[in-house]
């Protein structure tokens, strides 16, 4: 019988530093980091405040040029691409979430939904916003602003807006951080149903321990390192 075929690592970091500028002098933000997130897998990362945790997303999804060591989205080495390299490669396939939402304020809901999908040349994107909006409770809110959305209701919109292109990694980053109690469950019970319903890989940053025991597997960052 022919062993299975080991499950793809859309993500791996190995030996990363980051080293950045400041008055005093360069800080070292990230310190020999070396992490794999195989298909479909939930990994929190945990730390207290300033152990590196947001750096690590924003170099895992190449936001941020490492110092040192590798980065391997999808098998592709980032460092061997440039910005617009990066930017193709994480199109349609890698999506984030941020504490503060990110939502463009000129843009109702249903636009700020369809962007991505029609950066991405997705066929019926302003269809598809409308279906993923009714997925998180939003439907009667579609022609909404930013402005005159709840926090929860901002959320629920990123979250929309970054699974509707179907990635296939989900770097979300204290998703629940800027909402209330009810909120974040609300948030968070969408989150992981929709993730494993698309079998989406997901990095998720939180400060909350009722949140990252709900992943496969948690991560824990102090001084820059995993711990």
């Amino acid at each position: 019988m022919t062993a299975p075929k080991p499950l793809q690592a859309p993500l791996q970091l190995t030996e990363v530093a980051l080293t950045l500028p400041s008055a005093a002098g360069p800080v070292e933000i990230l310190k020999g980091v070396s992490l794999t997130v195989v298909a479909g897998e939930r990994v929190s990362v945990v730390g207290p405040s300033g152990s590196g945790k947001s750096s690590l997303i924003s170099v895992a999804a190449g936001l941020e040029r490492p110092t040192a060591g590798g980065v391997r989205l999808f098998g592709e080495d980032l460092g061997a691409l440039n910005e617009d390299g990066r930017a193709r490669l994480r199109r349609g396939r890698v999506s984030l979430v941020f504490q503060s939402f990110h939502l463009l304020p000129n843009m109702t809901a249903e636009e700020n939904v369809a962007a991505p999908m029609e950066i991405a040349r997705m066929d019926d994107a302003a269809r598809l916003a409308r279906d993923w909006l009714d997925r998180v409770g939003l439907g009667p809110r579609l022609r909404h602003y930013p402005h005159q959305l709840s926090g929860g209701e901002q959320q629920r919109v990123a979250l929309a807006r970054a699974l509707a292109v179907r990635p296939e990694l989900l770097f979300a980053d204290e998703p629940t951080g800027n909402l209330d109690a009810e909120n974040a469950i609300h948030v968070a019970d969408m989150m992981f149903a929709l993730v494993a319903e698309a079998k989406a890989a997901l990095v998720l940053v939180t400060h909350d321990p009722a949140l990252a025991a709900r992943a496969d597997r948690t991560v824990t960052m102090a001084g820059g390192r995993v711990v």
